[in-house]
């Protein structure tokens, strides 16, 4: 009786020590994932090691480029900002403008008068989240330097502002909401300079 007590008691030793054997290192497996997950931002999109794991998700996704984060970066983060910023597909089509060969030396100065420009076209002093936007009815409000725009939202969630479509919304720093738009917002003075560029 004794004996069987021993070795259920042995028995049962036994199969906590396994348990805990098979069990701590999926613990740990897990813990260090979650210290390797990345902060998901408020449009759903994680950042850092959780795009390595899925590319085409992340190829799928319309980013900040270089452009748009000096013309961000323009404005104080602490202030409630909405800029309608262009990709960098639209600031080549629409502006001329590479970050490649735009933001070295010699082109700088020019580069920065025209991504101050388009700022004071694309930029509202307010916060204008997409959530906030009524489906299908006009909102108009001005820019900081005073060029009238006109948005909406359609019914999938995409934005018109002037007639230009969103490729991302609701992007932050800090206070500033940033749109990812697929071309360039400015008025017809300066767009015409653009055009007479490309017809010398």
């Amino acid at each position: 009786m004794e004996h069987r007590k021993k070795f259920r008691r042995g028995s049962s030793l036994r199969s906590l020590v396994v348990f805990l054997c098979s069990c701590v290192p999926v613990l740990c497996i897990l813990l260090l994932l979650n210290l390797s997950l990345p902060e998901v931002s408020p449009d759903g999109h994680g950042e850092g090691a959780y795009r390595k794991f899925l590319p085409k998700m992340r190829s799928s996704v319309v980013e900040l480029g270089e452009l748009g984060k000096l013309m961000v970066a323009m404005l104080p983060d602490d202030l409630a900002f909405t800029i309608f910023t262009p990709s960098e597909e639209a600031f080549e089509r629409f502006v001329n403008l590479r970050a490649n060969d735009s933001l070295v030396d010699d082109k700088m100065n020019d580069t920065f008068a025209i991504l101050s420009r388009v700022m004071g076209f694309c930029t509202v002093p307010r916060l204008v989240p997409s959530e906030a936007m009524p489906l299908l009815k006009e909102i108009s409000f001005d820019s900081v330097s005073g060029y009238r725009l006109h948005a909406w939202k359609a019914s999938n969630g995409t934005l018109f502002v002037n007639n230009v479509r969103s490729e991302r919304v609701d992007m932050r720093k800090g206070e500033i909401i940033v749109h990812i738009m697929s071309g360039v917002i400015m008025d017809p003075e300066f767009e015409q300079s653009f055009q007479a560029d490309e017809g010398d």
